[in-house]
C-alpha cells in the first residue's frame, strides 16, 4: 500500500527587502559605468592620431596626395594657440582671447539657418510623404535644385543678398534643408499601414493621425536627417564666412590663411569640430527630453 508523504515543504522566506533608493543608485552606477566605458573606448584613436601627428611633423613625413607634414604645426603649437584664443596672454597677438566672440557669431548663424531649414523641410516633407499629388508637383524641381553645390550658390548669394550675416544664413539653410526634407519624406512613407488601421479601430479621427501616428513613427528618421543637416551646417559655415565677414570661425580661418598661420587654422578647425559635436549632443538631448518616456528614439 502506497504511503503518503505528509511532510510539508519549508516555507520560502523572501529575501531582505531592497533598501529604498538602492535601485536608483544601482541604475546610476550602471549608467555612469557605461559612460566611463564609452570614454575609455574612444580615447585610443585620438591619442594615436596625436602621436602620429607629432612624429610625422618631427620626421617630415610625406603622406599620400603629396601632404608634407613638415609644414604642419605640432600638437603643442596648436594647443598653445587654442589656449591663447580662449583666455589670451600666451601668444599675445590680435587673436588672443577672441575665441568666444567668433564662436558666438558663428553659432548664431548656424542656429538661424538650421532652424529655418527645419521649419521649412519637416512640414514640407510630411506633406510630400503623405500626398502623391504634392510629391509629383515638387519632387522634379527639388531633384533638379538639390545637386547644385552650396559653394556654387555662394557668389550668387553675395550678389542678390549682399555681404553680411544674411548670405551666410542662406547658405547654411541650403546646406541643411535637403537632408532634412529627404529623410522626412522617407520616414513618413515608411510608416506601416497597420498603424493607421489600429488608429482607426481605436477611433482616432483622420485629422489627428498626422500628429498622433505619422509624426511619432517618422521621428527616428527625421532626427537622423536633422543630425546630418546640423553637421553640414557647420561645414558650409566656413564657406559663408570667407567673404565680407570679419567675425566668425570661417572668417578667422580666412585671416589665418592670408597670414600663413597654420597653427591658427588647425586650432579653429578643432574648435569647429568640437562645436559641431556639442551641437549634435545638445540636439539629441533636447529630442529625448521632448520625447519623455515615449519610445520615439532608440
Amino acid at each position: 500500500m502506497a504511503t503518503v508523504d505528509t511532510r510539508t515543504e519549508p516555507a520560502i522566506r523572501p529575501g531582505p527587502a531592497e533598501p529604498a533608493g538602492e535601485h536608483d543608485r544601482t541604475t546610476w552606477r550602471s549608467r555612469y559605468g557605461a559612460r566611463v566605458a564609452a570614454v575609455l573606448w574612444a580615447l585610443p584613436v585620438p591619442l594615436l592620431v596625436l602621436l602620429l601627428w607629432d612624429r610625422g611633423v618631427g620626421g617630415g613625413w610625406t603622406l599620400p596626395f603629396g601632404i608634407q607634414m613638415q609644414f604642419l604645426p605640432t600638437p603643442y603649437d596648436v594647443a598653445r594657440r587654442l589656449a591663447d584664443l580662449a583666455v589670451g596672454g600666451i601668444v599675445d597677438d590680435t587673436y588672443s582671447g577672441t575665441l568666444w566672440l567668433h564662436l558666438y557669431a558663428s553659432t548664431l548663424r548656424v542656429v538661424q539657418g538650421f532652424a529655418i531649414a527645419a521649419a521649412v523641410a519637416v512640414p514640407l516633407g510630411i506633406l510630400m510623404g503623405r500626398s502623391r499629388t504634392v510629391n509629383r508637383m515638387l519632387e522634379p524641381t527639388l531633384g533638379l535644385v538639390r545637386p547644385i553645390p552650396v559653394t556654387a550658390w555662394a557668389p550668387l548669394s553675395l550678389l542678390i543678398i549682399g555681404f553680411g550675416d544674411r548670405a551666410t544664413i542662406f547658405l547654411v539653410f541650403l546646406a541643411a534643408v535637403f537632408s532634412i526634407l529627404i529623410n522626412t519624406v522617407a520616414g513618413v512613407r515608411a510608416v506601416p499601414n497597420r498603424l493607421f488601421e489600429a488608429a482607426a479601430m481605436l477611433g482616432t479621427p483622420p485629422a489627428q493621425t498626422l500628429y498622433k501616428v505619422v509624426l511619432p513613427a517618422a521621428i527616428p528618421t527625421i532626427v537622423s536627417g536633422l543630425r546630418i543637416a546640423l553637421g553640414l551646417s557647420w561645414v558650409i559655415l566656413v564657406v559663408g564666412e570667407t567673404v565680407g565677414i570679419r567675425v566668425g570661425l570661417g572668417a578667422l580661418i580666412t585671416q589665418a590663411r592670408e597670414q600663413s598661420r597654420t597653427d591658427l587654422i588647425v586650432a579653429v578647425m578643432i574648435v569647429i569640430g568640437l562645436a559641431g559635436f556639442l551641437a549634435d549632443r545638445i540636439m539629441m538631448l533636447a529630442v529625448r527630453l521632448l520625447a519623455g518616456r515615449r519610445p520615439l528614439l532608440p
